[in-house]
């Protein structure tokens, strides 16, 4: 029987980093158990068994495939040697002949915050690892750099090293580790991000992921060094990019969100490959490519093949979870109330059909709102579909309007109107659910985290039809997250209004859950993070407050040093049996 601890303690792959000469991938493996993340070594053929190397995150390769460096709490290290700096290093990228690293200067944080006096800039520096010398070659608040071959820079930096504003002013620019001289590219789009070089006939590029509203996800920018300009070069496309991949020669590839599945470009000269699942990473030389995928019925691995080719997995993090028996998952097809073509997730309980409904069914709200259900493995931390599943429900998991995957128009048209037509998405499917006979109408539950949370509490506030719902980390006030949240403006162009504008009513008020607390009958448990700065905790107390004032049967779990994620092993484990005893009661 599936327990909550092996949900906890699997070991999950990410961070896969190619050997420039094709023939190594290191990979990063963690568990919430052991607390302390690991980097191990696999062969790009298969022809060795994976090892673990060292203790450590973020490894990279030298140009020359010699050489492995990684981040340790912080520290930057290669052969377990770490380099003399004494602040926190956030990034770093090895070149030619040395390694250039972001990280903030070495004098101690200031006791007391005070605004003007605490913004610490990360800047970019460079450690020779000959002489081990270390300097600063950007006074900047650097965010990401990407290396030419000939040792050039291309830089992304802020104006200041809050996200709010610095996230929404980036600056693309060029920068000669040789000589320090700074070229600007001028300004790139909202959290620019991702920048890599490649060379076409009329000289160098630089490409980059951004945003070109504050909703609607990214767009690949292409900035010909010689005219500066930045274009957009998948505006007007149905699909989604969300990585770039720097190669030897040619185009860069393109990570892209395809539907339930992900596929693989070559930018500006379309599909390489289409992989049933999610990838969430990806890294090649050009000739053979190595990722991180995940399908309907088996956990993260690592996958390398040749570049338009066959993958094979080379890694094998979690060959426990291959003994249970896992629920059916079915892809879903189907047309919102207006015609707009959508698609999700289906996943019966192990052993069951369609035929052996109606069964309770809890509907799986993805976050972002700029997320979504691709056609991988649901299991993890959080209430996933299959820990669910174990437990007798159907899970129903949408991927409405305002998700990834279907180009930016999908994406963006919840700007100023989160819960409306997304809300209807969702409620369709659930009823055609119920119309074939999987769900049962009387045993319906809905739950979510962070933009899933703000759904399932906007759900209970516009219908009875639930009886059971979770809120994880959920909005409840637009217009409170606007003036507390990280990214104020991404969350004032969600809800539609500030706050600020004047005495009211607000855009705001109309699409958030607390307007509508005096209409919940469903009942309710708020799990939150104490120390979340993406959706405050504020936000679940304010829901709390009004779920008591009017009578509604809920439950406020606070944890303790939480962020907007769970990390805490008993706080993982303790929100896995929660949910499901919540679901169990009540469905």
């Amino acid at each position: 029987m599936l327990s909550a601890e092996s949900i906890v303690d699997s070991h999950v792959p990410s961070e896969p980093a190619l050997s420039p000469d094709g023939r190594w991938v290191a990979y990063r493996v963690a568990t919430v158990a052991k607390g302390v993340p690991e980097i191990w070594l696999a062969a790009t053929d298969g022809g060795e068994k994976p090892r673990k190397l060292t203790e450590g995150t973020s490894p990279k390769w030298s140009p020359d495939s010699t050489t492995l460096y990684f981040l340790r709490d912080g520290r930057l290290y290669s052969d377990d040697e770490p380099i003399a700096w004494r602040s926190e290093i956030t990034a770093f990228l090895p070149t030619r002949d040395k390694v250039v690293f972001i990280a903030e200067d070495e004098t101690p944080v200031p006791g007391i915050r005070v605004w003007s006096e605490s913004l610490r800039p990360a800047r970019l520096r460079s450690f020779d690892p000959r002489t081990r010398e270390i300097k600063t070659l950007a006074e900047d608040h650097v965010v990401d750099v990407a290396c030419r071959p000939d040792g050039m820079l291309a830089v992304l930096s802020w104006p200041t090293p809050e996200l709010d504003p610095g996230a929404l002013e980036p600056r693309l620019s060029l920068l000669d580790p040789e000589t320090g001289r700074t070229t600007d590219l001028g300004m790139a789009e909202v959290e620019a991000t991702s920048p890599v070089w490649w060379r076409d006939h009329d000289g160098w590029h630089i490409a980059y992921l951004g945003t070109p509203e504050l909703v609607g996800g990214f767009a690949v920018f292409d900035v010909p060094v010689e005219t500066g300009e930045h274009r957009n070069l998948t505006a007007g496309t149905t699909t989604c990019p969300v990585r770039l991949a720097q190669v030897d020669s040619g185009a860069p590839l393109v990570l892209v969100a395809e539907g339930l599945d992900t596929a693989l470009h070559r930018l500006g000269s379309g599909e390489v490959s289409l992989w049933r699942g999610l990838a969430d990473a990806v890294v090649s030389n050009g000739e053979v490519v190595a990722t991180v995928l995940s399908t309907a019925h088996r956990p993260k691995e690592v996958h390398c093949g040749p570049i338009g080719g066959e993958l094979s997995r080379i890694s094998d993090t979690a060959p426990e979870l291959g003994e249970f028996g896992w629920g059916a998952q079915e892809r879903l097809s189907y047309k919102a109330s207006d015609g707009l073509a959508l698609d999700g997730l289906l996943v019966l309980p192990p052993g069951r059909t369609r035929r052996d409904g109606p069964f309770p069914m809890v509907t799986m709200v993805h976050g972002g709102p700029y997320d979504r259900h691709a056609d991988r493995f649901m299991l993890n931390w959080y209430p996933s579909a299959q820990w669910l599943a174990l437990a007798g429900h159907a899970v129903f998991l949408p991927n409405p309007r305002g998700g990834q995957g279907h180009g930016h128009e999908f994406a963006a048209c919840v700007a100023g109107r989160v819960g409306l037509e997304e809300w209807g998405d969702i409620e369709t499917g659930i009823d055609l659910l119920v119309d074939e006979g999987v769900a049962d109408p009387d045993r319906l539950g809905i739950e979510g985290w962070s933009h899933g949370g703000f759904m399932a509490a906007w759900a209970v506030g516009q219908t009875r039809r639930f009886k059971a719902a979770m809120v994880g980390a959920g909005i409840c006030d637009w217009g409170m997250l606007a003036a507390t949240g990280e990214l104020g403006p991404f969350e004032a162009a969600l809800g539609g209004s500030f706050g600020w504008e004047g005495s009211g009513p607000h855009r705001h008020d109309q699409l958030s859950p607390i307007s509508f607390a005096s209409k919940i009958e469903t009942p309710v448990l708020i799990v939150h993070g104490a120390n979340d700065t993406n959706v405050p905790l504020s936000q679940a107390e304010f829901f709390h407050r009004a779920l008591r004032r009017f009578g509604v049967e809920h439950e406020l779990v606070v944890y303790p040093g939480e962020g907007h994620s769970i990390r805490g092993r008993d706080h993982q484990l303790d929100v896995l049996r929660r949910c499901r005893e919540w679901f169990a009661r009540l469905l």
